[in-house]
């Protein structure tokens, strides 16, 4: 059975920001909000992961459980949630936007990530090809507006990286492209979130 996708056209402009979402919160929705508004995007899509493969899975809720929750606060007409790396048995990003390329070619992707991600991309697997796949937006995160973009995978980078007045039309180039956007950074995280509930 083919995996279950959110409703897409030709042409349209979709954020995907992936992530364990355990537990989703205000900081996601957050980064969701800012993407729509500064890359004109059409819709967001957040893809609840089976799970990390850098983190540890000991403290991690049944996808659906965790889906819900995700639903539960996006509460906005225009962020989809949806775990289909699940149905497709995605372990990895580079093989989700494979699979997303070559089943919404008409679609523009822009790839998602907090500059906490950023900070880390060159460690996860095939890094430079997801550069390729689609462009990138990378959101500021506290603690991370230096020292993300004088990171590894950025500097790697560097020479595709556009000036954050393009942002609206990041979704129009050709990748690799990526945009690094400061403003109002939400300081919550899922994992203090866990922390606070297990007192």
């Amino acid at each position: 059975m083919p995996a279950r996708l959110p409703p897409t056209a030709p042409g349209m402009r979709i954020g995907l920001y992936g992530g364990s979402f355990n537990p989703a919160h205000e900081g996601h929705r957050h980064v969701s909000v800012t993407a729509l508004r500064r890359l004109r995007l059409d819709r967001v899509w957040w893809l609840v992961t089976p799970g990390n493969p850098l983190k540890s899975r000991s403290e991690l809720a049944p996808v659906e459980e965790r889906a819900g929750w995700a639903r539960g606060v996006a509460a906005h007409p225009r962020i989809a949630v949806t775990t289909f790396e699940t149905d497709i048995g995605a372990r990895y990003t580079r093989q989700t936007l494979r699979y997303l390329r070559q089943r919404r070619p008409g679609v523009r992707f822009v790839w998602i990530m907090g500059a906490d991600s950023l900070a880390t991309f060159h460690r996860w697997q095939g890094f430079r090809e997801i550069a390729r796949s689609m462009p990138v937006a990378v959101i500021d995160r506290p603690g991370f507006t230096l020292t993300a973009p004088a990171g590894r995978a950025a500097r790697a980078l560097a020479d595709w990286r556009i000036d954050e007045s393009d942002a609206p039309i990041l979704a129009d180039l050709a990748p690799p492209a990526w945009v690094f956007l400061h403003g109002p950074r939400s300081p919550l995280s899922s994992t203090a979130l866990r922390r606070a509930r297990a007192y």
